[in-house]
């Protein structure tokens, strides 16, 4: 005689919610990890910028006494005041935002228009030239100083803030355009055909269909650039000679080395030094987010 055992059976969604139930259970390290790794990410970002703030609205009997993190017992707002007049911090930034604004938008043009051609115009040697530009975007810039000095020199450039301009176009176009050329190619041919068949002309697709298209990737490169270009020390030390005529980064290592031991108007002049930079990064950071991410998912 033969006995059947029936088997019992557990409905799907009982399992699941079993399932869920151990999942809700376990902690999540990998999310944990992640948090902790932004934490830390986000600490090592703002400690700096605190103790350099700390340290510019304090007095000197507070910079003695105090730990570094320690909210001063005086708050010297008048080190912002003595950095400005010590470091002649408008006439550089001016000629830093001088530079940045005229430099910054148009290399990016001339940037943008290069690598649609190279992208998508074909003509004989477009290869070899693109390939020309990807090697000038990896020469070190301390290797053509010696050179750069004589040319602008020959050129009766030299100490001049507009031909200053001129090499910092030169190094950072060529980055620039081999960004864009690769977005450039990654534009579907079928939107350019299509204008085509409607008549639009080459300048036409370029301005009006495939500029808008890069808009995030023009502001990640508007963003980085920027950035460059404001803190650019090595081409600026060698090729401006007047003090009038230099840039945030020449003020901050003269002030350093003239007052490095009065260290709340130093650290009032390198905070201030920063604004305009942290500014721009804050009204282009959601397309250069958009940018930097561009490509990632293909819906």
């Amino acid at each position: 005689m033969t006995s059947a055992v029936a088997t019992p059976v557990i409905a799907p969604e009982i399992f699941d919610d079993k399932s869920a139930r151990r999942r809700r259970g376990r902690p999540d390290y990998v999310g944990i990890g992640l948090w902790i790794s932004l934490g830390i990410t986000a600490l090592l970002w703002f400690l700096p910028l605190y103790l350099m703030f700390m340290t510019s609205v304090k007095g000197r009997p507070d910079l003695n006494s105090t730990p570094m993190w320690s909210l001063p017992t005086t708050w010297e707002w008048g080190n912002y005041a003595s950095a400005i007049d010590t470091g002649d911090f408008w006439t550089t930034a001016g000629n830093s935002l001088l530079i940045a604004i005229i430099k910054v938008p148009l290399g990016l043009a001339i940037a943008a228009a290069a690598a649609y051609a190279l992208a998508r115009i074909r003509f004989r040697g477009g290869r070899a030239v693109l390939m020309v530009i990807a090697i000038g975007s990896m020469v070190p810039v301390q290797i053509g100083l010696g050179p750069l000095f004589s040319t602008m020199l020959n050129l009766g450039l030299l100490d001049s803030l507009y031909g200053l301009i001129l090499p910092y176009l030169a190094f950072g176009i060529p980055y620039q355009i081999f960004v864009l050329y690769g977005f450039f190619r990654g534009v579907p041919e079928e939107l350019e055909e299509s204008a085509r068949i409607d008549g639009a002309s080459t300048f036409r697709i370029f301005w009006q269909i495939v500029l808008p298209l890069a808009k995030p990737a023009l502001a990640a490169l508007f963003v980085l650039d920027f950035v460059a270009t404001w803190n650019e020390y090595a081409m600026a030390t060698t090729l401006l000679r007047t003090q009038s005529n230099w840039t945030i980064p020449l003020a901050v290592q003269s002030f350093s080395t003239q007052y490095g031991t009065d260290y709340g108007p130093m650290n009032a002049f390198i905070f201030m030094s920063a604004i305009p930079v942290l500014i721009v990064y804050l009204l282009f950071q959601r397309y250069f987010v958009q940018g930097a991410l561009a490509g990632a998912v293909k819906g």
